[in-house]
């Protein structure tokens, strides 16, 4: 199970928003799409999790390029939200970069030899997916630093991480109005 909300930090505080994610594909969709629940150009953050499995935080000032934190990229490689904010840049890659050499790829099965070990298909994933993403964090730990939630405690954050984190915000009444 999903959930994504934008916390909007505003004059009075902050201000929460549910919001459905279908129509959005790239970060930059993302990006535009918090900077609307926030005319002012006020400090935007989108929460997602998938219950159990992973949590991002894409961070939006203004007309800055998004920020983003990815709590496990190898979870989040396996979701469509995930994938949303798993850009190249974030990963580390070149844009396109999508792992597999095509001169190392059998395009039409006429290669000699029988699969190494590795390449057999074990139900992991192919070349050029999540194998190249890393387990683990990927992004800006330090997202939230001056908001009150420092690396160490983004880094240790887990199973209720968005309701922890609207906590330490001093926002968790708001997020529970759209949860």
């Amino acid at each position: 199970m999903y959930f994504a909300a934008l916390l909007a930090r505003t004059e009075d505080g902050w201000e929460a928003s549910d919001t459905e994610l279908d129509d959005v594909e790239t970060l930059s969709d993302l990006a535009d799409l918090a900077r609307e629940a926030s005319p002012d150009e006020d400090t935007v953050l989108v929460l997602i999790e998938q219950e159990g499995g992973w949590f991002g935080v894409v961070r939006v000032d203004g007309e800055e390029d998004p920020r983003v934190y990815v709590s496990d990229a190898a979870a989040a490689a396996r979701s469509s939200y995930g994938e949303i904010l798993l850009t190249d840049e974030l990963l580390g890659r070149a844009p396109g970069d999508d792992g597999a050499d095509l001169d190392t790829l059998d395009l039409d099965g006429t290669e000699d030899g029988e699969p190494d070990d590795e390449d057999a298909d074990d139900g992991a994933p192919s070349a050029g997916s999540a194998e190249a993403v890393p387990h683990g964090p990927v992004g800006d730990p330090r997202i939230l630093d001056d908001l009150g939630v420092t690396e160490k405690e983004l880094r240790s954050l887990t199973e209720d991480a968005v309701n922890e984190i609207a906590d330490a915000l001093g926002a968790s009444e708001v997020l529970e109005t759209v949860r």
